[in-house]
């Protein structure tokens, strides 16, 4: 009998884009105190590099293999290389800073989930909080917390006999975002919405995985490369974009309508609609608006906020004309016959079952890890820590 041995390794890094962060915490982020962070690069090759250049704040590495028999997989298991690995924060107060190791909470695993086509999943939840305090009051007990929230992926790994594999977000924390790259190190998905406040006032204890329950991801697919070229250039410019907010429900465009600005959708997810005929629903990353800019001043398409959304409007004159036409040559949603699949789609949530041993509380054996809708609002972008972020 002929065996052989698939593997694949998928991964997903946390981080915090400029302005995502509300409220009376977001003044320690202008005031320089604390940082946001640029973006994780498109590729992924080493984790271990990327955290000792302080790129991600946690990251959530998950390595499956499995042996196939017959044409399926009858034996699967996790690799030890499967882990969390947690990145640190830096404080820092006029000319003095000083950094602080995440705590990192005992890693989930589930029991490998056999199929009947002959593939395994397997699911790993993976997080930890800075070990900075964050004092907050929160709707619940204990009314007041001085730890800082927790921070979580649930990853979920298919591997087929083929030696095919496939990665899910299959749970996530509402905050920060999150990044998921395939088997082969690609930006592969995001999480389409970051809530801060939320995340905030009930990421601990009994509303987490290591307690009762995990928080079902708002997946979208990544963006295009040109996309992400091109939208931190538009950050970047000398000429600084607008920020708007905006309620779920919210129509930035109307078909027909006038318009001469470029959209960057930073936070959320929108709904293109041709003719009251749904094309597709996006999310961070995605530029919009490309085709009035070139094409004469008139929107094709309505877009309308599928959920509360954070936009960076661009003036047309402060628009790269030649690089937004070779975007706009990619996109042509509007032309499309055949209207596309939706390409985000609310994971399940995964109700997943604690290690034996790890120890029960609020904070199940969390020990130091290695360093390594409202109404539509208008802000002008004056951070410098923002320019990077093209969602």
């Amino acid at each position: 009998m002929t065996t052989t041995t698939v593997d694949a390794t998928v991964t997903s890094l946390s981080w915090i884009p400029s302005e995502a962060v509300t409220g009376p915490s977001r003044k320690a982020f202008d005031i320089g105190f604390t940082h946001y962070d640029a973006p994780p690069p498109d590729v992924v090759d080493d984790v271990e590099e990327l955290c000792r250049q302080d790129r991600f704040r946690y990251a959530n590495v998950l390595t499956g293999r499995g042996t196939v028999e017959h044409g399926r997989i009858v034996r699967a298991e996790y690799d030890d290389a499967s882990d969390v690995v947690m990145g640190s924060t830096t404080v820092r107060v006029g000319r003095l800073g000083a950094t602080f190791a995440a705590v990192a909470l005992p890693v989930i695993r589930q029991d490998p989930e056999f199929r009947d086509d002959g593939s395994v999943r397997l699911v790993q939840t993976c997080g930890g909080r800075t070990a900075v305090p964050m004092p907050r009051p929160v709707p619940h007990r204990p009314f007041v917390k001085m730890q800082a929230p927790w921070v979580w992926t649930t990853l979920a790994l298919t591997l087929r006999p083929d030696g095919t594999s496939e990665v899910e977000l299959a749970g996530a924390s509402a905050f920060p975002r999150h990044w998921v790259y395939d088997a082969a190190g690609k930006l592969a998905l995001k999480s389409g919405l970051t809530d801060y406040a939320d995340w905030a006032a009930h990421s601990f204890g009994a509303r987490t995985p290591w307690g009762e329950e995990d928080s079902p991801a708002l997946v979208t697919a990544a963006e295009s490369a040109a996309e992400r070229v091109l939208s931190r250039t538009l950050m970047s410019g000398a000429q600084p974009p607008t920020i708007t907010t905006h309620p779920a429900g919210h129509q930035l465009t109307h078909q027909g309508a006038p318009g001469d600005e470029l959209y960057l959708l930073l936070d959320g997810v929108l709904a293109v609609d041709v003719s009251g005929e749904r094309l597709a629903e996006i999310g961070p990353g995605a530029i919009l608006g490309e085709r009035a800019v070139l094409e004469g001043g008139l929107r094709t398409s309505t877009l309308t906020a599928v959920t509360p959304v954070r936009v960076a409007v661009v003036p047309a004159d402060a628009v790269d004309r030649d690089r937004l036409a070779e975007l706009a040559a990619t996109h042509r949603r509007e032309d499309d016959a055949n209207p596309a699949t939706p390409d985000f789609a609310p994971s399940a949530a995964v109700f997943a079952v604690v290690e034996p041993g790890a120890p029960a509380g609020d904070e199940p054996g969390a020990a130091p890890a290695t360093p390594g809708a409202t109404p539509s609002t208008t802000t002008t972008e004056d951070s410098p820590q923002a320019k990077d972020e093209p969602a």
